[in-house]
């Protein structure tokens, strides 16, 4: 025992010893390198320079100064890069702490809600009144004085008033020959209209993109900066089509489809409906083309409360496109609520609105994927249009103009292998690639762009910059610096310098930006 401690003791001072002299023979390496090399380096300067000619000190001077310069550029390149650095993790904690802080409101709202239906649900047992004679809203408003008799005997008020109200109502639409135009006489005629009768100016790339979007996904987002017309763009395309567009305003406290459907309160046995689900459920009784807008939609998490339709409206099969409401039908549920469930129809569009600040949620890969996101950062000039009535259109007629411009503007060979050349490069630089949904997004939207009065490139442009260097957002572009250079020569060696403007704006932003 006395030796192993004698041993072991010999190895600890051992041990202790030898980190000392690491650290001592690290510090003297960089007092040499940094103090007394330098001073040697001089010295032998000038011993050697007292057999120097003028030629020798004229390269003396200039050696001194590239090296002098090399030193510089290397301690200025590392200062740049620490600083990048400190930048990026500095942005990236201050973005957790706003998501913990936005996340914490949601909790605190969704709590203040809980807390409502339990204060009504305690008003109910006080009163003693029958759970299944009052409405929510009712109690709500402490209106007491209604009469049984006069309850309706649907749990669906709203959707059987859709119901009632289409009951007398011929809802075939019959076009006129003045409004079977095509799809750039449609771009230009929106343009007019909305200049004449609303006051509203928009670009004609804008609404090309917004037509190109509708041919290729029932999803649009329009997202930039406030009072740029994302919210009257949808408006006004209602007006255009003879048939108002529905605003819903999406609240921070959804959190799932229920908030934006409505629920069966178990209460009074009736469905608390919201206007979401009435408008959805009238488009069912219309031929013409419907517009539902969420306002604001990303000020929750729209993958939460949207994420039924995301999925549904993926699928080939159209007649699956179905929406959960209730679990069953009973009597004196609306009529075309079968089984339980809404047929999402084909005639309608959801048209969300986003802006990006600190107050809002990352609208996610799932979302752009499945949605046409349309930025609007800049307000079109004053357009001096003449006065220009709306347009009566089924959805028919519409499609129908899509699937033509499909076959007589399909996108060109030469196109699918420029495109498969930037995808090839963006996968191994960056490890990105896009699969058969955004391919065939691309298919769709370019021929009808065209269709429109735009460009092949100028079409392709756009899904690019919107589908594919999106993704670069999740990237740690700092260290990525030369590849996204590199990516904007080998664009303008496919395309020209003076094409692809959208997709190199988009990457010099993001170069920006970090």
């Amino acid at each position: 025992m006395v030796e192993f401690s004698r041993y072991y003791i010999n190895f600890i001072k051992d041990f202790f010893a030898n980190i000392g002299t690491f650290f001592k023979t690290l510090f003297e390496a960089f007092a040499d390198f940094f103090f007394k090399d330098i001073v040697r380096y001089f010295e032998n300067l000038v011993n050697y320079s007292n057999k120097f000619n003028f030629l020798d000190w004229i390269a003396t001077l200039v050696v001194l100064i590239i090296n002098s310069a090399l030193v510089f550029f290397l301690i200025l390149r590392i200062y740049q890069f620490l600083r990048r650095y400190i930048r990026f993790v500095k942005r990236e904690i201050e973005k957790d702490e706003l998501m913990e802080e936005i996340t914490a409101l949601n909790q605190k709202a969704a709590e203040l809600i809980d807390e409502k239906n339990k204060i009504l649900a305690m008003k109910v047992s006080t009163l003693g009144i029958g759970t299944n004679k009052m409405s929510e809203d009712d109690l709500a408003f402490d209106d007491f004085t209604k009469k049984p008799a006069e309850q309706t005997t649907s749990r669906f008020v709203k959707l059987i008033s859709v119901d009632e109200a289409y009951a007398q109502t011929v809802s075939t639409i019959t076009m006129k020959s003045k409004d079977m135009i095509g799809l750039k006489e449609l771009v230009q005629r929106f343009v007019h209209f909305s200049a004449s009768q609303l006051k509203l100016y928009y670009d004609k790339k804008i609404i090309a993109a917004y037509f190109a979007g509708m041919a290729t996904s029932k999803i649009i987002i329009l997202e930039g900066i406030s009072g740029t017309g994302k919210t009257s763009l949808p408006y006004a395309m209602g007006k255009f089509f003879s048939n108002d567009a529905a605003i819903v305003s999406v609240q921070p406290s959804w959190r799932d489809r229920a908030e934006m459907i409505g629920y069966l309160n178990e209460f009074t046995k009736k469905f608390n409906e919201s206007d979401f689900l009435k408008s959805l459920y009238e488009t069912t009784y219309r031929e013409d083309l419907n517009f539902i807008i969420l306002d604001e939609m990303n000020l929750a998490r729209i993958e939460y409360y949207f994420a039924e339709f995301l999925s549904i409206l993926e699928m080939p099969n159209i007649n699956e496109w179905k929406i959960d409401v209730v679990p069953n039908n009973v009597p004196g549920d609306p009529k075309n609520l079968v089984n339980g469930k809404i047929l999402v129809p084909q005639n309608v569009w959801f048209v969300g609105t986003a802006n990006k600040d600190d107050s809002t949620f990352t609208i996610t890969d799932k979302v752009y994927d499945r949605a046409i996101a349309i930025e609007m950062n800049e307000k079109a000039g004053y357009i001096d249009a003449p006065q220009t009535e709306s347009v009566v259109m089924s959805y028919e007629y519409l499609d129908s103009l899509f699937k033509v411009a499909e076959a007589e503007h399909a996108m060109s060979p030469k196109m699918l292998d420029n495109l498969a050349k930037i995808d090839e490069f963006i996968t191994a630089k960056f490890k990105i690639t896009f699969g058969n949904r955004i391919l065939k997004q691309i298919k769709q939207f370019v021929p009808v762009y065209v269709a429109c009065g735009g460009t092949e490139i100028d079409g392709l442009d756009f899904m690019v910059a919107r589908k594919i260097i999106r993704k670069f957002e999740s990237l740690n572009l700092p260290f990525l610096q030369n590849e996204m250079d590199q990516l904007i020569v080998l664009i303008e060696k496919i395309f020209g310098k003076n094409s692809f403007g959208e997709t190199i704006n988009f990457i010099n932003e993001l170069k920006k930006n970090f």
